[in-house]
């Protein structure tokens, strides 16, 4: 980076994105570091950088040259309709799991029109919240009962902070530690009408797994297991009983698991079982009614 009490952001991008091998990035990381938004940065572009902008756009590069995931660089990043906190304490929030979002919100709908009753929804392993939040804030206000769980401490630390940065604190959501099912209170078995998981599901010794994020990204919500199956046996095993008459179970699954979850819901009594793929066409969710 360029040491000059009078570069422009525009000059500085120029020289960030040459660093960084990539413009996109680089307007991220200068934006963020401005405070700024889009069209707020482009009409600041002849405007001199001040030196604590500097400065936090200069750590903010040399932690991304050292190979850490530009969300977790940033503390932030979008998911659908939200703009959430992200660090190391939980999974980077991905395009995947938009889409099992969305057939979760499908399957909300449709049991809306068949019962004004509030539907009682659980997402269990929520990490940052975003599964969960989203369908807090997409559904409509006062019609759902959302639970979030995590057995991470620190990973519900950042989603009360998603949570309450969202406006969602006085909303029907409900935050609560432990293991799968262990969170929720026992009186609320055969009660949700809705259970929706991004588990761990990648095998411990899986050779594909990118650097940055075997480094960087925790573990405990990663990796389950030889065959990254544990977590996904777990649930589908203690899931009915928690699940309503006609409830549903959705789970993003790896993109080669399908054929091992389809079998395992099959064993354990489940009817209406369905694979869906996502936007690569790659096996990603797993559908499932009680």
């Amino acid at each position: 980076m360029v040491d000059d009490e009078t570069i422009t952001w525009g000059e500085l991008l120029r020289v960030s994105a040459v660093e960084l091998g990539s413009e996109q990035e680089a307007r991220w990381l200068s934006e963020h570091a401005s405070g700024l938004d889009r069209v707020e940065f482009a009409a600041a572009r002849h405007e001199v950088v001040s030196e604590r902008c500097g400065i936090a756009l200069r750590a903010m590069i040399v932690r991304r040259l050292a190979g850490e995931p530009l969300q977790y660089v940033m503390k932030r990043w979008a998911f659908r309709h939200l703009d959430v906190l992200v660090d190391n304490r939980v999974l980077i929030p991905r395009p995947e799991t938009e889409v099992v979002v969305q057939a979760a919100l499908d399957l909300a709908h449709e049991m809306m029109l068949k019962s004004k009753s509030k539907l009682r929804v659980a997402d269990l392993g929520t990490g940052s919240g975003v599964i969960g939040l989203s369908l807090a804030s997409e559904l409509p206000r006062g019609t759902t009962e959302v639970w979030l769980t995590d057995l991470s401490a620190d990973a519900l630390e950042v989603a009360r902070a998603n949570l309450a940065g969202l406006g969602l604190i006085d909303g029907d959501v409900r935050i609560a530690q432990g293991s799968w099912f262990v969170a929720l209170p026992s009186e609320l078995k055969n009660s949700f009408n809705l259970i929706v998981s991004n588990p761990p599901y990648i095998g411990v010794y899986d050779p594909s797994v990118e650097a940055s994020v075997r480094n960087y990204e925790p573990h405990l919500a990663l990796f389950a297991g030889s065959d990254g199956l544990d977590a996904c046996r777990e649930i589908i095993s203690y899931v009915g009983e928690w699940l309503a008459t006609d409830g549903w179970l959705v789970l993003e699954i790896g993109h080669q698991q399908g054929d091992a979850v389809r079998q395992l819901l099959t064993q354990n009594n489940f009817k209406q079982i369905e694979i869906r793929q996502d936007l690569a066409s790659c096996d990603r969710i797993a559908l499932a009614k009680i």
